[in-house]
């Protein structure tokens, strides 16, 4: 479990270190007029990725994440508030369900939410709970406290949950390919950036990725 950055570590990495923390990004896409950004959507994205944000987005970030991992849930609602402040912005969240078979559970029930269009209430849910080691019972009792409809949550798993968890086998081997090794984990433009960040963290590493970007 990675430490948390501070706003040093975080804009150190964003501005000397693009594309050297995973090999698989070692070339950014390129086109004959100008420099493109990493296709992120094309190596992370499918039809059933939770994605949010602008349609035309010049930037997109990809976060790894797992409901057991305290950092994630300090990051979450600065991640929240970035996505809903910057219009420019996409966000792809991929539950990477490490740290316990509950965090499989709430993984799990955040893709049915997904289906029935309540994703986003199910993961505030669920990253709202305080601390690690949450166990199931304590996802389930945060989701049906939520507006999520858990009765269509529940019919969905039951009915769905082998492609559910294809999905999240989908997302470890993702993640095993490009060599992460712990939560959170975010790709941000061409930048690859591990452990807690807080707005500000954020927002200097999305200004640095445009500018590497020349947007």
């Amino acid at each position: 479990m990675p430490k948390p950055m501070t706003r040093r570590d975080a804009a150190k990495l964003a501005l000397i270190a693009p594309f050297a923390a995973v090999t698989a990004y070692a070339t950014p896409a390129t086109s004959q007029e100008q420099d493109l950004p990493p296709d992120l959507e094309a190596m992370f994205g499918s039809p059933d990725t939770p994605t949010f944000g602008a349609t035309d987005a010049n930037l997109t970030i990809v976060a790894f994440l797992d409901y057991n991992c305290p950092f994630c849930k300090q990051s979450a609602p600065h991640l929240k508030a970035l996505r809903e402040s910057d219009s420019n912005l996409t966000v792809m969240y991929k539950d990477w369900p490490i740290l316990s078979a509950a965090s499989v559970y709430g993984g799990q029930a955040a893709l049915a939410a997904h289906r029935n269009g309540q994703y986003l209430e199910a993961h505030e849910a669920l990253m709202s709970i305080p601390g690690g080691r949450i166990t199931e019972a304590e996802m389930r009792e945060a989701l049906e406290g939520s507006p999520v409809d858990m009765r269509k949550v529940d019919t969905i798993i039951e009915n769905e949950g082998d492609a559910l968890l294809d999905q999240l086998r989908r997302n470890l081997a993702e993640a095993d390919q490009v060599g992460i090794t712990g939560t959170p984990a975010y790709f941000i433009g061409p930048y690859f950036v591990g452990g807690a960040l807080d707005l500000g963290q954020f927002r200097e590493i999305v200004a640095s990725a445009r500018f590497e970007l020349g947007m």
